[in-house]
């Protein structure tokens, strides 16, 4: 099971986070929710400050976050019209069986534990119901990108995704696997805050922020295809993993 701390302790930079974090491509949910009616009734599990929330909801459906941390809830609140989340957990929904058809999990599966999650989320999914992790991962193929994840001790790259996490129990058919390219443009102080938004830098002591800060000065000051910009393209690979309950 994953560091509770770690994973609870976004809510000091909410308003950052919602700020900063990439969007996800509207393909790429098109493609999550492939197969289910439209609109469909959608839970956003672990739905944060709403990012993946408002992504859903601009394409019609019908959404309802789940999300365990207060302060993230008041900022998706704040963000996100007309949409309050509940208050739980992957392990634990306040919905009835067989209630939705589709559960997407923005930027979060890794913090749950998986065991008690696949068996709630089938739960709450109807026969046939899709689950669909999603994933705004780094392009670590561009050489700054590579070199930012080394200083900033990043994760979860696509193969990490793909190789560590499908395969979701005994309730789902085989995963499938879809991947969608873009791109966030960024000044070098968005960039900074954005990483500070992440888990690693939330939950580390004063000096080693100060170090990943000082890495990521040096990173912007000398590097050939950052050095004297005033904004940058940071390229994403969005991976969805798709799995429908049998």
């Amino acid at each position: 099971m994953t560091d509770p701390t770690a994973a609870l302790s976004f809510g000091a930079a909410a308003g950052e986070y919602d700020r900063f974090r990439p969007r996800y491509p509207q393909e790429a949910l098109r493609w999550a929710l492939e197969g289910c009616p439209a609109p469909a009734r959608v839970v956003d599990l672990g739905a944060g400050t709403g990012i993946l929330t408002r992504g859903l909801s601009a394409l019609g459906h019908h959404v309802v976050p789940v999300e365990p941390d207060p302060e993230m809830r008041a900022q998706l609140a704040a963000a996100t019209s007309g949409t309050t989340a509940l208050a739980g957990s992957a392990e634990s929904m306040p919905l009835p069986d067989d209630a939705v058809d589709a559960v997407l999990v923005g930027q979060a599966y890794h913090w749950f534990d998986r065991d008690r999650a696949h068996a709630e989320v089938a739960r709450v999914l109807r026969p046939g119901g899709t689950f669909a992790p999603v994933w705004n991962v780094r392009d670590e193929r561009v050489g700054w990108v590579a070199e930012l994840t080394r200083i900033a001790h990043l994760d979860h790259n696509a193969g990490d995704v793909t190789d560590r996490y499908a395969d979701f129990g005994p309730a789902f058919i085989p995963v499938e696997v879809g991947e969608f390219g873009h791109a966030t443009t960024l000044t070098p102080d968005e960039l900074v805050a954005m990483l500070h938004t992440r888990s690693y830098w939330l939950t580390a002591t004063p000096a080693e922020r100060a170090r990943v800060d000082g890495g990521l000065t040096d990173l912007f000051a000398t590097h050939p295809e950052l050095a004297g910009r005033d904004t940058v393209e940071l390229p994403y690979r969005t991976v969805v993993l798709r799995a429908r309950r049998y």
